[in-house]
């Protein structure tokens, strides 16, 4: 009888560790549940899956777009931007390929357009931003509702003969 009540009270730990090990697991696992996610009531921000910039040989052509609600209030007054969730702004840069492997900034002209996988042309006027020697290209379209964007973007640097032409697009969701 000594016997099988040592042996009784061996399982009877194994089983009461197993327990809080698997106690400790699942509670670690659930804890890690939607970890660095948006607070409640906050929309998530999708980053995109397409590459933002495209290789020219000597040039980049560096782009972006996202809706202007996701801007700062800071940024958005600086640059005279419009936040809303039913406004996307369109952000270009044009870089020189420097001989020790640096991209710098140029400056020149971007146009672009959007338009809606519907065909609806969407206005879009670019403005030349300056900061130091940094120089982008920024312009603002609205959306409604769900709408897949394809912005047809044509880069020229100031000093160069060549045009350099992207297509790109993103999906956006108004708010």
């Amino acid at each position: 009888i000594g016997c099988s009540t040592q042996g009784e009270s061996t399982m009877t730990r194994r089983t009461a560790h197993l327990f809080q090990w698997l106690f400790a697991c699942t509670f670690l696992a659930l804890a890690g549940c939607d970890a660095g996610g948006p607070e409640a009531g906050q929309a998530r921000v999708a980053a995109p899956t397409e590459p933002t910039h495209q290789d020219f040989g000597d040039f980049e052509v560096h782009y972006n777009a996202v809706r202007t609600d996701e801007l700062t209030a800071a940024v958005a007054r600086a640059y005279g931007i419009e936040r809303s969730a039913n406004r996307v702004l369109l952000n270009v840069s044009l870089l020189r390929k420097a001989t020790d492997g640096r991209a710098v900034p140029v400056d020149g002209t971007v146009t672009a357009s959007a338009y809606n996988l519907n065909g609806q042309l969407k206005s879009l006027q670019m403005r030349r931003i300056t900061e130091g020697s940094s120089v982008y290209f920024i312009g603002e379209v609205g959306i409604s509702g769900t709408e897949i964007l394809v912005f047809d973007i044509e880069a020229a640097p100031l000093d160069h003969p060549g045009k350099y032409s992207v297509q790109f697009k993103r999906e956006f969701v108004a708010g």
